[in-house]
């Protein structure tokens, strides 16, 4: 652990030059008296290491000075994919990997090229989930993605939907897909590939049992079918709907992209300026509860159980905001 310590101070006064014992300790998250032995052991190891005194003061290397020790090991090298997404990289159990090859990389960059690099650092993040999803746990991550790693079996008992609540179930897991901040393991589970969450495995087990791939297998390409036919089965249904001048403008923002995109491309205008169109609908239960976000400015015609479910949905709205019940005048207290 020291000797990775001391490389990395190395390699950060080699990538970022002057830096001051306290500013080497934040980024080390050491304290500033272990900095202090840590300079020293590169004295005594010969490395022309020097300290300024002073405000501007921190420490140096000698000018034109560069270690040789930017080799990258073999977790750095898996983790240097995943170095403009630290949070993914650091559920997988290689965050400081991550770190070590973003700081290597950088300490083997010419100046131009790292001051370039630093300035992207400083002024682009990428987080990736959306604003509404909770944060999940995934503590069987790391099992999962050795699995894939070292292409090694394992049994996992799966929490799902449908009954049987859980199954037990054994993978052959050929690769792991990042979605929208949640983790998904392609595997073989004796039939045909499928796809599963990873934040749903209860237990996870590595089995004694390599396995290997159908030739010619491509995760990127079966992940594009997968979408398709996904998309493809979420919308089975359709509805005929009239959107009002003012709805269209909401509907990006409150309907589904799906919607949003058949009234844009499929819509006709109608003489009052509404939009009649035909949209794609996962079912009646869930369109019920999207089209209410536009309230009075969309209309379902068709078909008739969502039509009547929004009108009885309206009717129950109405009693609730109507005009307040009068109260009854207090009872009169008998006279003395």
């Amino acid at each position: 652990m020291r000797a990775s310590r001391l490389v990395s101070l190395l390699l950060l006064l080699q990538s970022r030059g002057r830096m001051t014992a306290a500013q080497l300790a934040d980024e080390l998250e050491v304290s500033v008296r272990t900095v202090y032995r840590d300079v020293q052991s590169l004295h005594e190891a010969g490395i022309p290491l020097y300290g300024d005194a002073g405000h501007e003061g921190g420490y140096r290397l000698l000018d034109g000075y560069h270690t040789r020790l930017t080799g990258l090991t073999a977790d750095e090298t898996q983790a240097w994919f995943l170095a403009a997404l630290p949070d993914p990289a650091a559920q997988l159990g290689l965050g400081e990997a991550a770190a070590a090859a973003r700081l290597k990389f950088s300490a083997a960059l010419p100046p131009a090229l790292r001051e370039r690099a630093e300035r992207v650092r400083e002024r682009f993040l990428l987080d990736a989930p959306g604003w509404y999803g909770t944060e999940e746990q995934v503590p069987y991550l790391p099992a999962v993605a050795d699995a894939v790693w070292n292409r090694r079996a394992v049994r996992v008992r799966y929490r799902r939907w449908r009954e049987p609540a859980e199954t037990d179930r054994r993978l052959e897991p050929y690769g792991l897909v990042l979605k929208a901040g949640r983790w998904y393991v392609v595997a073989h589970d004796g039939s045909d590939p499928r796809t599963y969450r990873v934040d749903r495995m209860i237990e996870v087990r590595t089995l004694d049992e390599v396995f290997a791939p159908p030739p010619g297998f491509d995760l990127a390409a079966y992940w594009r079918e997968y979408l398709a036919g996904f998309h493809a089965r979420l919308h089975r249904d359709q509805a005929l709907i009239r959107v009002s001048p003012a709805g269209v403008e909401r509907l990006p923002a409150l309907l589904s992209r799906a919607v949003a995109r058949a009234v844009a491309e499929e819509g006709e205008r109608e003489q009052d300026g509404w939009i009649r169109a035909r949209v794609p609908v996962e079912s009646v239960a869930h369109a019920h509860g999207e089209f209410l976000r536009l309230g009075a400015d969309l209309e379902v015609l068709a078909p008739a159980p969502l039509r009547e479910l929004l009108a009885r949905s309206a009717r129950e709205l109405a009693a609730l905001y109507g005009p307040p019940r009068s109260t009854p005048p207090p009872p009169r207290m008998p006279p003395h």
